[in-house]
């Protein structure tokens, strides 16, 4: 069953900066690849996503083209780097435009999220990573995600220090056995979710 999905880089530096969040994907990508997943990635700050909660905030606004592609995929790999101890800022102006699913629910009250995985990879420079996972699998959770086992990867260097993951040599065994295992558990929950979605509300 083919399965496709959509990596969302929320760091804060513009295309085409080396980002030591993108790497992080992208290594995560190349273990879901080999599991036969389609994979793309993009970067959140290189589009117009404008404030708000709905899925369209009108002129100039990029997001509905991200929706699509949101949507389109079975798995969604939301990245962030950590900032002052929390999820960058664009990463919840993605989170934001997510909560207008909400709303958008079939007649059955299922949102247009349902049915897809998500999963969540952090990178920072101090301790932090398990309390930003915290907040993202909650939201995503809320607008109607489905989390799998183990769903998240992350790196985090020395206290105080100032290496960036993509200037580490060698990250650690730990690091790819992790990426290895969330490509896995998430591609076991997105085939079981095609296979079979979620029940509707009683009519």
């Amino acid at each position: 069953m083919a399965l496709r999905a959509l990596a969302i880089n929320c760091t804060l530096k513009t295309s085409p900066t080396p980002s030591s969040c993108g790497l992080l994907l992208s290594q995560t990508m190349h273990e879901l690849e080999k599991l036969g997943v389609t994979c793309e990635q993009i970067r959140a700050v290189d589009f117009n996503i404008k404030p708000g909660v709905t899925s369209d905030e009108g002129a100039g606004d990029e997001w509905p083209a991200i929706r699509k592609k949101v949507l389109d995929a079975d798995i969604l790999l939301l990245g962030t780097p950590i900032w002052l101890g929390h999820p960058a800022s664009v990463c919840q102006r993605v989170l934001e435009r997510l909560d207008a699913f909400l709303g958008e629910v079939d007649d059955q009250q299922r949102m247009v999220s349902y049915g897809r995985v998500a999963c969540v990879a952090v990178v920072g420079n101090e301790d932090g990573a398990h309390h930003v996972v915290a907040e993202l699998f909650q939201g995503l959770n809320d607008v109607g995600f489905s989390i799998p086992a183990n769903g998240c990867t992350y790196w985090v260097g020395q206290a105080m220090g100032s290496i960036d993951y993509k200037d580490v040599e060698d990250p650690g065994e730990k690091i790819a056995k992790t990426n290895a295992m969330l490509a896995r558990n998430a591609v076991h929950l997105a085939t079981l979710l095609k296979q079979s979605g979620y029940p509707g509300a009683s009519t």
